[in-house]
């Protein structure tokens, strides 16, 4: 009844907002009128590219994919080849009860893999390691033919560890036919994930995969409405991506790879030691955003990445700020960070290669965040110029769109959404753009959640010129986005 009621009062105040200005008024401003033709020419292009991706995305749910594993899953039991899984799990400042989740989890996946398993976890506090060895001699299922092997280290950032585990697993000398599952110290995996994920490379092409994810938030808050609704639209760009078998990211969280191709030197030296070299900042070393690197290597030799969207690993996150605005901002530096640092290197990759939709995709993510400011910017001088009538217009339009979105977006998960959704979705866009837009400028800028990585507790000279420059190219780039928007809406 409270859903109702809600969802009730959010389109009355629609339907207020949308008829308490006549018409007549808004026809008599010619800044109000040229507004909503660039509202409308820009909202033409980004609908019909959501009308895109929601399309696609339901094609390959409920069409596609089921065909392909079918097809997968009877050449794997056809060709009969043993596949070795291996896990490669790496923990790091996660409190007790997240890492007995997850080890739990695992240990229960492993004992489950039909050739055998193999664990190693990169560890660096002694309690860490004793907690997973006691989970293992203590686990109830049958571990007589899963090998855990804990490789304690320095703390010297992920990706070294990554590296160290890789080359721990290469010294197996795995087959292309076993898999290599990469999991974060605070995520669940599926119990039932090397049953699905094995066969899925019997395609040669196939060079990883990755699975739809949940989220575990003990607090029902924003910050936790906010985490259901990202993972919600993952699921359907995943979806639409999957049609090419090329995903726009291997989820650091969890995703599986074979594992050849997983140790091969190349492929751990693209984790160990990436980098970007920039016109400006100079040669920007990558420390976190692994998960991109791995991505972008098989991307750049051709190998395809798919989706299974009816297999779903559970993250404990954790508000890492005391205010929703601040984790988000917090949380969307790194991720944006990660995504901006590896963008321009994949458009140089030719479409014929990777496909040409999965490379406008990739060029979306560098345009979308400048057209997405222009509707707050456009409304904005409007309503500064001569017509604060349009503001209600503009704010029952976004309420009814993002709704609209909302309703979409929830048709994949087969539930209801609350009311604050729509709000969170307009706030995830117009934010997120302005972050992208913030780390654009700022490549060299990184720094993990709970590591300090990146962190710099004294600036060096150069460090600080950077960020003038940085802040000026910033300030430019912006002026220049809001002149244009300007001009536009006085033609």
């Amino acid at each position: 009844m409270f859903t109702a009621l809600t969802h009730g009062a959010y389109w009355a105040a629609i339907y207020l907002l949308m008829t308490v200005i006549p018409l007549g008024i808004i026809a008599h401003s010619e800044h109000a009128v040229n507004t909503i033709f660039i509202l409308g020419f820009l909202g033409t292009w980004r609908y019909s590219w959501a009308a895109i991706n929601f399309s696609r995305a339901a094609f390959f749910y409920w069409i596609v994919y089921p065909k392909r594993k079918a097809k997968a899953f009877r050449k794997f039991a056809r060709l009969g080849v043993p596949s070795h899984a291996y896990f490669l799990v790496t923990t790091y400042m996660v409190d007790a009860e997240s890492t007995i989740a997850c080890y739990r989890g695992l240990f229960l996946a492993a004992a489950r893999a039909r050739d055998g398993a193999t664990i190693v976890a990169s560890v660096v506090d002694g309690s860490d390691e004793r907690l997973i060895r006691s989970l293992y001699h203590t686990c109830p299922e049958d571990m007589s033919r899963v090998e855990l092997v804990i490789d304690r280290i320095k703390s010297s950032g992920k990706r070294d560890a990554l590296a160290r585990t890789l080359r721990i697993i290469a010294r197996h000398a795995p087959t292309r036919h076993d898999i290599v599952v990469f999991v974060d110290g605070d995520t669940i995996v599926p119990i039932d994930i090397v049953e699905h994920s094995a066969p899925i490379f019997t395609n040669p092409k196939v060079g990883a995969l990755t699975t739809d994810e949940a989220v575990m938030i003990e607090k029902k808050n924003l910050f936790r409405d906010w985490f259901i609704l990202r993972f919600n639209q993952r699921q359907v760009m995943m979806c639409s991506m999957g049609i090419g078998n090329r995903v726009l990211t291997l989820t650091g969280r969890m995703s599986v790879f074979r594992a050849d191709l997983a140790t091969n030197p190349e492929f751990i030296e693209q984790i160990n030691n990436d980098y970007l070299d920039h016109w400006r900042l100079g040669r920007v070393k990558f420390l976190t955003g692994d998960d991109k690197s791995t991505w972008y290597w098989l991307l750049k030799n051709g190998y395809e990445m798919t989706y299974l969207p009816d297999v779903q690993s559970l993250s404990m996150e954790t508000q890492p700020r005391p205010t929703f605005f601040e984790s988000s901002n917090v949380l969307m530096t790194r991720w944006f960070g990660n995504m901006m640092r590896t963008n321009s290197r994949a458009l140089g990759i030719s479409p014929a290669k990777i496909g040409f939709f999965t490379w406008w995709s990739i060029l979306d993510q560098r345009i979308s965040m400048w057209t997405t400011l222009v509707g707050p910017i456009a409304v904005s001088y409007a309503a500064l110029a001569d017509s604060p009538t349009i503001i209600p217009i503009y704010i029952g339009w976004v309420m009814f769109t993002r709704y609209v979105f909302c309703v979409i977006i929830s048709v994949f998960r087969g539930s209801w959404f609350p009311i604050t959704h729509p709000f969170i979705l307009y706030f995830g866009q117009i934010a997120g753009s302005f972050v992208k837009t913030i780390v654009l400028f700022r490549l060299n800028q990184q720094k993990w959640t709970r590591q300090g990585a990146g962190g710099s507790v004294q600036p060096s000279r150069e460090a600080r010129i950077q960020a003038i420059e940085s802040n000026f190219h910033h300030a430019i780039a912006l002026a220049a986005l809001t002149l244009a928007v300007i001009v536009m809406a006085q033609i």
